[in-house]
């Protein structure tokens, strides 16, 4: 007799098997997911410390470190700044010596090229070997890579190794100076300007440079020097008080700031206030590890870059300090010539010399190394075939001050964290010699100050740096190295404040210093705002690092709306023309008028440039301070080569006709893009910010790891300098901006404020990956811990290392 019942039973225990396997993998993967996330509590063996370091978390996963020395502490820094950060201090340690086309494959292989040929690696292992291994510094940078290494080998590898099949590491003081040679090298903007002014000029002429805005305005707000400032004024207790290179790089690049610092005279409790907002590429994870740092001789409320030991933005009781970029000329190109009769030599002003050629080898992902080699001369690399920029076949060689000179940036950097006063401070920044750096100071004492460091020159009399020069002749090398007495600054000034936006100083030993410096916009706004008011607090403060306001803008507007023929437009064009008119130049998410304003902006700039130009060369002109600095400058002009289209022959077009072009096409694609009815242009339609991790790129894992968008108030060259590239699409996803907004207040220093545009950790698994991220599109911020009963009292846990035993 056949028992009807044993198919049953027998599919009955196929779907207990397949369910208990279900569960298996579920709790498997549960348990490895668990498996790679940070560890913020319990105890943990570390080798080398001498005594205890207890680490409280606070609620945004901000570590807050106690030890008994600094070595200890500085260890324990390495530990936890690897387990949030360990795969961006891997991609930013690959940039400089060409790594990155082993993580991501083929695609990099340009921009590795690049980057080896900068030389940033070649110039960290010269630095390297000079250092003296028994300085505080070098003990404490090691001090923390031991700390980074045992993480490495005894804690979890972060997902991403295991998605790109990418082995572990350990990290060197290679790693550590070739992140900061990154850094230096992205801050520089010569090699987005001078090949392109080059080629313009040479197939336009001087008539059309001089109608751009090459050199800064002189009517324009530049940053003032104070030369007063001795001993005596000092404040004491005592008295008063390269494109498409760049373009794949998976990390972000720095790309201005602002900052302010307030003296006492001016704030509503007497005591300084300093603000700061770096800008720089929008990325996940985000770019500052922040990290508290208490001993017995030590103590800073620190920012760090991945895989940098000492925080390049702090704070303690005693002394706060920021940065913004100079936007110095610390890059320079130069004209070779071949000798014809032998291609391995080039000419000098004393006969010819032989190129010097260097080899390297790149190591590419799931495919065969690349081998190339590029040329050097006394100027520098020869770029040719190697960066996007560098066209002809005349060879350009490409000079920098950073791999020039001395590197002592470390030891910089070491020095303003462990300084105790405005001296100490000072003293250490003549060893920044690249990037160029504004410096921000304000203290406890009252003393507010701002240095522009940086490694400056003189040239020769008529030698323009911003076009590729003559590298045969020597006469047009720098004639000499400015002393640091000599930079830009200003100590205790007598307005009572100090700020940078990236604007041009003022002049320095007799001489304007030449740069890539951004327009007055910011500048003109943070003077406004700091000269209208002497009762400023915490509040006030940071209702104006939001601020989204700009008059420069508006005064754009008045200029041209003039010359729109009002009897042509519509009754709906007039009513916008007539909002246009009367826009205070903020950026609410509901308003249709910056929208409008942008788009006339861009075909303003299309419609001027784009037919000498051609249309690559035109997307390259949009990519530098150069644009940026002639669109209210070049508004201006009424007469001038670039109004003239040159691809009509039978008329000769003015800054009229631009301006009717220009309104028209903009209204036109708006309506193409959202239709008719303007009400529906707002910016929160065009206007949003999305951090991309490297990862996120690709679609299937892009709401993973990727954070947003959000649509976000501000726009670019206002205080809130949410800036975006401009393009044919006309819309305007956010590049970059302020990497953290920072408010030190000394007047109630334990309840500082700051926020990060993500969050903490860079792990995807972890509480505090993007915890910050809807705070700061809304403004919000969050305290910057110091009080040691009020951390442990709040903490979120307790990460304890011991002593190996």
């Amino acid at each position: 007799m056949i028992n009807q019942n044993a198919p049953v039973k027998k599919l009955k225990k196929v779907l207990v098997v397949l369910i208990s396997l279900l569960l298996l993998i579920l709790i498997c993967s549960f348990v490895f997911v668990q498996s790679l996330k940070p560890d913020y509590d319990g105890e943990k063996n570390l080798p080398g410390l001498e005594k205890d370091v207890n680490v409280y978390y606070d609620t945004y996963g901000i570590p807050h470190i106690y030890a008994e020395n600094e070595a200890d502490a500085f260890r324990a820094l390495g530990y936890v700044h690897a387990q949030d950060r360990l795969w961006q201090m891997e991609l930013l340690r690959r940039v400089a010596k060409g790594g990155l086309s082993e993580v991501f494959g083929g695609d990099l292989v340009d921009t590795d090229k690049f980057f080896l040929s900068l030389g940033i690696d070649d110039h960290t292992k010269k630095t390297i070997s000079g250092l003296d291994k028994e300085s505080d510094m070098v003990i404490l940078a090691n001090a923390y890579l031991e700390g980074v290494n045992e993480f490495i080998s005894e804690g979890p590898t972060p997902v991403e190794f295991y998605l790109t099949g990418l082995e572990k590491e350990p990290f060197s003081l290679e790693d550590v100076y070739n992140a900061l040679g990154y850094m230096a090298f992205s801050f520089a903007m010569a090699h987005k300007t001078d090949p392109l002014l080059t080629d313009l000029k040479s197939e336009w002429g001087m008539e059309y440079m001089k109608d751009l805005a090459i050199y800064s305005d002189s009517s324009t707000v530049w940053i003032k020097n104070y030369r007063n400032a001795t001993a005596d004024t000092i404040r004491t207790t005592i008295t008063a008080r390269v494109t498409k290179a760049l373009e794949k790089l998976p990390v972000p690049m720095f790309e201005g700031s602002n900052s302010w610092v307030i003296s006492p005279e001016k704030t509503k409790n007497g005591k300084v206030i300093l603000a700061n907002d770096p800008h720089i590429g929008f990325a996940q994870p985000s770019v500052w590890y922040e990290a508290h740092v208490s001993t017995p001789t030590y103590e800073k409320y620190g920012y760090h870059l991945a895989g940098v030991p000492f925080p390049l933005l702090g704070h303690d009781r005693k002394l706060a300090y920021g940065l913004t970029m100079f936007q110095n000329d610390d890059l320079n190109f130069y004209f070779e010539e071949t000798n014809p009769s032998d291609s391995t030599q080039y000419r000098t002003e004393s006969g010819w010399e032989n190129y010097m050629p260097v080899s390297k080898e790149i190591k590419v992902k799931d495919s065969t190394s690349v081998s190339f080699s590029y040329l050097k001369t006394r100027n520098g690399p020869v770029l040719n075939g190697i960066a996007k920029q560098i066209k002809g076949e005349r060879p350009i060689a490409m000079s920098w001050m950073y791999t020039i000179h001395k590197n002592e940036v470390m030891d910089a950097l070491y020095g303003i964290s462990h300084a105790a006063n405005l001296k100490e401070f000072e003293s250490a920044l003549p060893k920044i010699h690249a990037p160029g750096l504004n410096v921000m100071y304000g203290d406890a004492e009252g003393n507010v100050a701002w240095w522009a460091s940086a490694k400056l020159y003189q040239m020769p009399d008529s030698v323009s740096t911003k076009f590729v020069m003559d590298g045969t002749s020597g006469k047009q090398k720098p004639i000499r190295y400015l002393e640091f007495s000599e930079n830009p600054s200003a100590i205790n000034p007598s307005w009572n404040y100090v700020y940078s936006a990236n604007n041009q100083p003022d002049s320095i030993a007799g001489m304007l210093y030449s740069g890539y410096y951004l327009p007055e916009n910011r500048a003109k706004r943070i003077v406004e705002l700091l000269d209208a008011k002497n009762d400023w607090d915490r509040d006030s403060t940071s209702e104006m690092i939001l601020d989204g306001t700009s008059t420069v803008n508006t005064a754009l507007i008045t200029e041209l709306i003039k010359l729109l023929d009002v009897s042509s437009l519509s009754d709906e064009q007039l009513v916008l023309v007539d909002a246009l008119k009367n826009w205070d130049g903020s950026y609410a998410l509901d308003n249709n008028i910056p929208t409008l304003f942008h788009r006339c902006e861009y075909f303003v700039l299309k419609n001027t440039f784009e037919d000498e130009m051609g249309e690559e060369r035109f997307q390259q002109f949009l990519g530098t301070h150069l644009m940026k600095r002639h669109i209210a400058w070049g508004a201006r002009m009424e007469e001038g080569k670039w109004w003239d289209n040159v691809h009509t022959t039978d008329f000769v077009e003015t800054r009229n006709d631009v301006v009717l072009k220009s309104f028209a096409d903009a209204w036109y694609s708006l309506i193409e893009d959202f239709g008719p009815d303007p009400s529906q242009w707002t910016w929160d339609k065009v206007h949003t910010l999305e951090h991309q991790h490297p990862i996120g790129n690709v679609e299937s894992l892009r709401s993973f790891f990727n954070v947003g968008p959000f649509p976000v108030e501000g726009s670019r060259e206002v205080i809130n300098n949410m800036s975006f590239p401009y393009d044919t699409t006309g819309v305007y996803n956010v590049s970059s901006g302020p990497s953290t907004r920072r408010i030190v207040d000394f007047s109630d220093i334990e309840n500082s404020i700051s926020i990060l545009p993500t969050g903490q950790s860079g792990n995807p698994f972890s509480k505090h990956y993007k915890d910050q991220a809807e705070l700061f599109v809304n403004g919000k911020f969050r305290k910057m811990m110091l009080n040691q009963k009020e951390i442990e009292d709040t903490s979120e846990s307790l990460l304890v290392f011991k002593p190996e035993q």
